[in-house]
């Protein structure tokens, strides 16, 4: 009975929320070890208690506040799931507060740590590397997330109009303006997508593949595409990732004075909360700058609080 529950309750959420794969799987795992450590025989016996004891129970096992959150936030859906179903009477997880967090302020790459990469991509003149460059290039441009850059059907992009359609989490639909240059990349790039495609027939997507189950470049070939340049390049491997472009173009965007609603809408963020993080960025910026270049910084060592 429970397992079935479990089912219809993922398969809400992927029909209902849009819930991605991973999601999916990860509240699948969430639930299973809850419900482990819950031990009833009806969901009707769980209680808030339950659930503050399991959270502590990950506490004790060093488990990080962000995991904590994530299956809580797993929990908690569920939960709101069986109440909604008129399978309990009352929602045990209504009053649980999240474990609060800290959030670290997300890596980004300078303009030339991220030209560098882009020309270290095309120096090496094969299409593969090609690929890799227009694909650095268009996330840079457009903040996408990975999931949306491998993903892009062929025809999402309106090159009389530079704009981008991406249909991104819970596939709500934004529209994102394309630098030119970025779309030229892109442009000159479809006289030789054909290569990645099999028989050499026809494929919906912008980054096709040969091998991959879902017939388009993964997310796991472009982290890894990404790594291997960066230690070509001399840049820190752990330094540069698929998200970390799509940080990098939030914070170059709000570090030149871009309206803070504009970048939310193209980031896809629901909140403009989320959206803030970057103005963190820039704050820490401009305090290092200071410290660093005022004319009073290179006396700082020689004053005291009196």
């Amino acid at each position: 009975m429970q397992n079935s529950e479990v089912e219809n309750f993922l398969q809400m959420m992927s029909a209902e929320k849009g819930a991605s794969i991973n999601t999916i799987s990860a509240y699948g795992h969430d639930l299973e070890q809850f419900l482990v450590f819950a031990d009833v025989d009806d969901f009707s016996e769980l209680s808030s208690d339950t659930i503050k004891c399991f959270l502590q129970y990950l506490s004790s096992q060093k488990f990080s506040p962000k995991t904590l959150a994530r299956k809580l936030s797993a929990v908690r859906e569920f939960c709101k799931f069986l109440y909604s179903e008129k399978i309990i009477n009352n929602n045990p997880a209504a009053e649980i507060l999240t474990p609060k967090q800290e959030k670290p302020l997300p890596k980004f790459l300078s303009f030339d740590d991220i030209r560098l990469l882009i020309e270290t991509a095309r120096e090496k003149k094969e299409y593969r590397w090609e690929r890799v460059a227009v694909m650095i290039e268009l996330m840079y441009a457009t903040g996408l997330r990975v999931s949306e850059l491998v993903g892009l059907p062929e025809t999402a992009i309106n090159y009389n109009k530079g704009l981008i359609t991406i249909f991104g989490k819970g596939r709500k639909e934004r529209i994102v303006p394309i630098a030119k240059k970025a779309m030229e990349a892109v442009q000159n790039y479809s006289l030789f997508r054909d290569k990645f495609i099999k028989n050499k027939t026809t494929s919906p997507w912008l980054f096709p593949s040969m091998t991959a189950v879902d017939g388009h470049f993964t997310r796991d070939a472009f982290y890894k595409d990404l790594k291997n340049l960066a230690v070509q390049c001399g840049i820190y491997p752990s330094n540069v990732s698929p998200h970390v472009l799509r940080h990098s173009f939030a914070t170059h965007l709000i570090n030149n004075d871009s309206d803070l609603r504009a970048v939310q809408k193209m980031l896809g963020h629901e909140n403009i909360s989320t959206t803030e993080i970057y103005t963190h960025i820039t704050s820490q910026k401009l305090q290092d700058t200071v410290r660093k270049l005022h004319p009073l910084a290179q006396f700082s060592e020689g004053l005291d609080d009196g």
